[in-house]
């Protein structure tokens, strides 16, 4: 088997943890609440559950602080942890530099059924050197960051 050259490799918290104080979960609560007694008022039961426990998940994931994921950029394609996502199963790529957040992302559209978007926070390495490599080897598409992650990235999830 021929030796892997890796070219790029980084660690990077999967997001930012902004720590939330009690107020955030009380605000939750009574929106939770008053969202799920109007539905059960509009007897819709099972809708006003639905709501209840998503905003205990809700709360349950804010508190836990995010995984420290490593990535790679190799001659096989873009590693996320264990999980290799192969040049051929890339569309295409946009390194966003002017990301709200002040950190460069690398956007992916890929192939993969289960994981279409990768959005890979890009720390201690230069994004041009990820651009320059990757755009050898697949399409640049300027793409922006989806609006479900920008919710989940607000809600500290």
């Amino acid at each position: 088997m021929p030796e892997e050259h890796t070219i790029v490799e980084w660690t990077a918290y999967e997001h930012e943890h902004i720590e939330r104080g009690s107020d955030w979960y009380w605000a939750l609560g009574i929106v939770a609440v008053c969202i799920a007694v109007t539905a059960i008022l509009l007897h819709d039961f099972l809708f006003g559950v639905l709501i209840l426990l998503a905003a205990v998940t809700i709360a349950l994931l804010s508190r836990v602080p995010p995984d420290l994921s490593h990535f790679e950029i190799s001659e096989r394609g873009i590693q996320v942890n264990n999980t290799l996502h192969r040049f051929d199963q890339i569309i295409s790529f946009w390194v966003d530099e002017t990301h709200r957040g002040g950190r460069p992302l690398l956007l992916v559209d890929t192939t993969k059924f289960m994981s279409p978007n990768l959005i890979i926070p890009i720390e201690h390495v230069d994004p041009r050197l990820v651009r320059a490599y990757l755009v050898e080897r697949c399409e640049e598409v300027h793409m922006r960051e989806p609006l479900t992650h920008r919710i989940f990235e607000f809600l500290g999830l």
